[in-house]
């Protein structure tokens, strides 16, 4: 099985620092998120990972290839901790430039010849789960169950669900059938409290679905993947997989301060004085 990151929108929510830095190599403390996202499915088995970059994007390549001159810096000076920081994944990691910013669903009929005939597991980085089985193989294992097109669920509190994708379960478990899937419902409409979030795993129905829903869609502006999931849904073909992890969402600015700080405290090296820190600033506030 391989895996697909859609990395290549405007990030304009993190402007101006997206301007030149794109949104995927903001560091949580000292590592850019999309390493995060790679490691998660290198951890599943997954050896061919497609970034979908665009022009303005290729340090994220970069970033994945050897660093000759620290390489050799850190060799003669024996840091060996140093170069075990640096060294490239263990993924074979291949590149394509989507050429115009036209959505989702057009950055996914993009991959179709480097998938082939065979499922594949799509991730956007606005999402890091740390997960125990990694949320990739959790994906994988719910599709050798059903056959079908894997969602990633979470039941969230009522006054959050509003902001996501939301499916309309049947027989809810640990892995359930979908109905449907209503983008960004208004409060109130909800299908239920079930949000997706951004981790698929795509059977190779999605390219005919999305084929059959290019020109239809009902979103102005960009093409999603919502109404060919929704034509798969009708037919049976989708499942989702409630999510086992951590979830850091890192895809717009208050839940990346949010995620660093909650990251943060999760580290032992960090731990005691974050909190130290946390304390007297809290202390500080009150006193005003």
């Amino acid at each position: 099985m391989k895996g697909v990151i859609l990395a290549a929108g405007y990030a304009t929510r993190f402007l101006p620092a997206s301007k030149t830095i794109p949104k995927e190599m903001f560091p949580l403390i000292d590592r850019p998120v999309i390493d995060f996202i790679v490691q998660e499915m290198v951890d599943s088995g997954i050896e061919d990972i497609l970034l979908v970059s665009s022009r303005r994007k290729k340090v994220l390549e970069d970033y994945f290839d050897r660093e000759v001159e620290l390489d050799s810096a850190f060799s003669k000076a024996n840091s060996m901790e140093k170069l075990e920081l640096i060294k490239p994944t263990s993924a074979n990691i291949f590149t394509l430039r989507q050429q115009e910013m036209m959505g989702t669903g057009n950055a996914l009929m993009l991959v179709e010849p480097f998938v082939q005939d065979a499922p594949f597991v799509v991730a956007y980085p606005d999402d890091i789960v740390m997960g125990d089985p990694p949320l990739t193989l959790q994906l994988i294992e719910a599709y050798k169950e059903t056959g079908n097109t894997i969602l990633t669920v979470e039941a969230l509190p009522e006054e959050d669900i509003s902001r996501y994708g939301v499916i309309d379960p049947v027989n809810e478990g640990e892995i359930m059938g979908v109905r449907q899937m209503v983008e960004k419902p208004a409060p109130g409409t909800e299908p239920s409290n079930y949000a997706s979030y951004g981790r698929y795993l795509y059977t190779p129905e999605i390219f005919d679905a999305l084929r059959a829903t290019d020109n239809t869609h009902e979103h102005q502006g960009e093409f999603t993947q919502t109404e060919a999931i929704n034509q798969l849904a009708l037919r049976g073909r989708v499942s989702a997989v409630k999510m086992k992890g951590t979830r850091y969402d890192v895809g717009e600015p208050l839940g990346y301060l949010l995620s660093s700080l909650q990251f943060g405290l999760r580290q032992d090296r960090f731990q005691k004085t974050l909190i130290s820190e946390m304390e007297r600033i809290l202390q500080q506030e009150n006193l005003k």
